[in-house]
């Protein structure tokens, strides 16, 4: 049996808002419906919380798209809630207190202090690897740090910091971030099993990740580094519009290839009025163990850093390209926090301190009202 969009819209507008006493389709409340398969997935938009109310939606929803079906045709129905304060149900049965100007919202992530995002081109240069690191490195230095993962599709955090535990949540319904190694952690791989593939398309991602922000408890923190998936895409348009960013890191290996997508990073940031806080450049070259003095360019030399010198944004500096920093993030802890006098600790160390410095410069030159041009160079 064939599952349409319509079928779909038709069985929930059977479902009728107790309180505005219309169908949520006509109070267009119904948003992202998404059918893969035999897989039903959609978003209710509501102007206010009240768990209470949503959770009889839910319960709602579902009855109805089971009775439009039976259950041999749906597997499962995924129901997300997206709270918008600033938006007024239509209609003239709308009591007054709808009319009214909502209370203001707490703004998003209002304990953190800079949001940083860890962004690449493309996949495989080491994003995850370098995000990880600068999280427990900023974490070293006594800073208060978070590290949300938002590669809803392929999430490494678990993985590269050993995590295997579901996280607990407050009365009020908020995810309490898993600690390892001073860092505050947040990933879907967190809360799916890790055989399980995520079939949602775009809209239930930027739903899920703009949950990781709002819906999180967080608290009070210097930093909070956001993993970004690889690409100029969905998530990261979704990002730059729900916070207000302190600046992007761009990783990319001295590989053509990879500094071709790199700009396009770049350009992105820039184009959103996102500053650019430097380039990494990973896996820059290889030291064999018993040749300490030879370095092997193998995906080119020094590719990066003339990108970001013609790109006039900084050069955060090199990571090698070594098996202990695969090892490390493979066993779930990262080279910073199990072997910190290693020369790629030290190395992850000081881009840690870059990104820390140019941070402090921005944020001195935000105060002051004036715009520093930040040139800070290994």
């Amino acid at each position: 049996m064939s599952i349409h969009k319509e079928q779909i819209k038709s069985a929930l507008s059977q479902v009728v808002h107790p309180e505005y006493e219309k169908d949520l389709i006509t109070l267009d409340l119904i948003q992202d419906l998404i059918i893969q398969d035999k897989y039903v997935a959609f978003t209710l938009e509501l102007p206010k919380k009240d768990d209470s109310l949503a959770d009889y939606l839910k319960k709602e929803c579902t009855k109805a798209v089971h009775k439009f079906a039976d259950k041999e045709a749906i597997l499962d129905i995924t129901v997300g809630i997206n709270i918008s304060r600033q938006r007024e149900l239509d209609g003239d049965d709308a009591p007054e207190q709808a009319q009214q100007q909502q209370p203001q919202q707490e703004p998003i992530l209002a304990g953190v202090k800079n949001v940083i995002a860890v962004a690449s081109g493309k996949g495989g240069v080491g994003k995850s690897t370098v995000a990880a690191n600068l999280a427990v490195a900023l974490a070293q230095t006594g800073a208060k740090v978070g590290l949300l993962d938002t590669d809803i599709y392929g999430p490494s955090v678990p993985t590269m910091f050993d995590v295997k535990e579901r996280p607990n949540i407050t009365t009020q319904k908020k995810l309490i971030p898993i600690e390892k190694h001073g860092v505050h952690l947040v990933s879907m791989g967190f809360l799916v099993d890790t055989d399980q593939a995520m079939i949602w398309r775009g809209p239930m991602v930027t739903s899920a990740v703009k949950q990781f922000m709002q819906e999180v408890e967080w608290g009070e923190l210097d930093y909070l580094i956001l993993d970004l998936p690889p690409g100029t895409g969905d998530i990261q348009l979704t990002i730059v519009q729900t916070v207000p960013l302190t600046g992007a890191v761009i990783v990319s290996t001295p590989q053509t290839v990879a500094l071709d997508d790199a700009r396009k990073g770049v350009a992105m940031f820039s184009k959103v009025n996102v500053p650019v806080l430097g380039i990494v450049e990973n896996m820059a070259y290889f030291v064999p163990d018993d040749m300490p003095e030879k370095k092997y360019y193998i995906f080119g030399k020094h590719g990066a850093r003339n990108l970001a010198k013609n790109l006039e944004v900084p050069f955060l500096g090199e990571v090698p390209l070594r098996e202990q920093i695969r090892e490390t993030s493979d066993s779930g802890t990262p080279v910073v926090a199990s072997d910190p006098a290693s020369p790629a600790a030290i190395g992850l160390k000081e881009i840690a301190n870059r990104v820390q410095q140019t941070v402090s410069i921005q944020n001195q030159s935000e105060d002051s009202g004036s715009k520093v041009d930040i040139k800070i160079r290994p």
